[in-house]
């Protein structure tokens, strides 16, 4: 499991990052200083730090010079209010990743883990994984290149989205992918489509490629986070 470490010194933002952060399938570990921050990235080794800037016994700041100093490649996610301009300046500079502005919307600061995840990662090149030109599982053949999709290789319609959210699921076959993250790498957070909406497709994937859709062999459910595809 992706493992996030949130330290910040307000405990309704610390509390409200850290539901948020859950509900999306990650763990997560807290610290409300900078002291505490430093010994648990030593401690669990997280796959990426948010970081608010003000913080009591060693600055956002400061434990970011140190982690790079230390050659500690985390990624760093800087949370910063909009006064802060300089020290946001300052915090890319000693190595930060990226940043967001207090408040900030959860939609965005989801987005923004998942790009920072993303680039970190193993896959293709930008740290994203590839998106497969076709699938086979089941009786079902799709190309993505064509847009053509066959079941026990008779042709059925599918829409672009449904092309869509099925090879995204494919280039993560055996992972569990959030609502959120459907959202945002096929519809984009701009959108702002409701979950529902992955669910209504997710179900009209099934009725056309599962021999029964109330009991799927391929596209399973991880109830409370998401979708697997499992080929």
């Amino acid at each position: 499991m992706i493992t996030i470490l949130a330290v910040e010194d307000d405990p309704a933002i610390l509390r409200g990052l850290s539901d948020n952060l859950r509900f999306e399938g990650y763990e997560v570990v807290t610290a409300m200083d900078g002291e505490t921050g430093y010994h648990l990235q030593r401690e669990r080794k997280p796959d990426l730090i948010l970081l608010d800037l003000m913080l009591p016994r060693m600055s956002g700041l400061e434990l970011c010079r140190k982690l790079r100093a230390e050659g500690i490649q985390t990624p760093i996610l800087m949370l910063t209010a909009r006064s802060e301009e300089p020290d946001r300046v300052l915090g890319l500079d000693l190595g930060a990743d990226d940043y967001v502005t207090k408040p900030f919307s959860v939609r965005e600061l989801m987005a923004r883990v998942r790009a920072l995840l993303r680039r970190s990662s193993p896959g293709s090149a930008d740290g994203a994984p590839a998106l497969p030109d076709a699938l086979r599982f089941g009786q079902a053949e799709i190309d993505f290149r064509t847009y053509e999709a066959r079941l026990g290789g008779k042709p059925i319609e599918m829409t672009r989205k449904e092309f869509a959210v099925l090879r995204y699921l494919g280039s993560r076959a055996g992972e569990v992918v959030t609502r959120d993250d459907l959202l945002n790498e096929v519809w984009g957070y701009e959108s702002y489509p409701s979950s529902r909406t992955v669910d209504n497709h997710i179900a009209g994937l099934r009725a056309k490629l599962e021999p029964d859709a109330s009991q799927p062999e391929h596209l399973k459910t991880v109830h409370g986070v998401g979708y697997k595809f499992i080929p």
